[in-house]
């Protein structure tokens, strides 16, 4: 029996769920339109290479033809159909609370959000951010991770919304700005973008890989995976920020520094095109 709530249950798999004890899970965040998965295969093998980094026992079904149909699946289970959706595979390792061989071997679900706009659009609200400098993220492989351990990040949303700012930029352990709340960062400057390297400890996003892709074929854009200094900020001409489910988020304001958004623009219908025909 378990204590939920104040009420006493019967126990069940919650109170084994090692993703729940430990932290020990990873997740993806995945975008469904029209009834395609965007992005689906850099999602699958970035899943793949977290697991293979925390040392989870791949199933031998874990095929991406195996979880798009589970995917799938959970989709037409839904009572209301929708033109989007919003998709978190979560993986975890099986229960044991003392490290055994045996733990290696993972369990997963699988929810469904309904969405209300199936490709990516740009919100040109007023987007204004800060830095978040209570506490810091250790640079290396695993703040790469999609896990889990979001502590830093839920504490960030709290100060951002006991503040009124749209989001926070979190820093590492040598005060470089490595990403967003919710997404990797990118800086504008003329023709060159910058964007933090995923030694400096920001998320390997699946969007971040996307845009530098895209820019990778434009030749009237540099891009450059560097450290940014938070004093980089106010003398950058765009901000933008991505993830999986809002493609890019224009940043508009910077304590008194204000940003155009012809980039974001540009790159949104680049993108779109690549999520359509990708």
């Amino acid at each position: 029996m378990l204590n939920l709530n104040g009420k006493i249950i019967p126990s069940s798999e919650i109170s084994e769920n090692r993703g729940l004890q430990y932290a020990d899970a990873v997740f993806e965040t995945i975008k469904v339109s029209a009834g395609k998965i965007l992005f689906w295969e850099d999602h699958y093998f970035r899943l793949m290479a977290s697991m293979r980094i925390l040392r989870m026992e791949i199933p031998m079904n874990f095929t991406m033809e195996f979880l798009e149909e589970e995917i799938e699946k959970t989709i037409a289970s839904q009572e209301n159909s929708s033109h989007a959706y919003r998709i978190k595979l979560l993986v975890w390792r099986k229960a044991g609370g003392k490290y055994t061989p045996q733990t290696r071997d993972v369990e997963y679900f699988i929810t469904v959000e309904s969405l209300s706009t199936p490709f990516y659009t740009l919100d040109e609200q007023p987007y204004t951010i800060e830095l978040f400098k209570d506490h810091y993220v250790n640079s290396g492989l695993l703040s790469t991770l999609k896990s889990t351990g979001r502590t830093i990040n839920v504490l960030g949303s709290i100060f951002a919304e006991e503040n009124d700012y749209s989001n926070c930029l979190l820093l590492n352990e040598n005060k470089q700005v490595i990403e967003a709340l919710n997404g990797n960062v990118f800086l504008v400057n003329g023709y060159k973008i910058k964007t933090p390297p995923l030694a400096d400890g920001c998320l390997n996003g699946i969007l971040r890989k996307q845009i530098i892709d895209i820019l990778g074929q434009l030749p009237d854009y540099i891009l450059e995976e560097a450290s940014v200094s938070p004093f980089e900020l106010q003398k950058a001409d765009e901000i933008f920020i991505t993830n999986t489910i809002l493609g890019i988020q224009p940043v508009t304001k910077y304590r008194k520094k204000e940003y155009t958004n012809t980039v974001a623009k540009e790159l949104l219908a680049k993108l779109n095109v690549k999520a359509r025909l990708g």
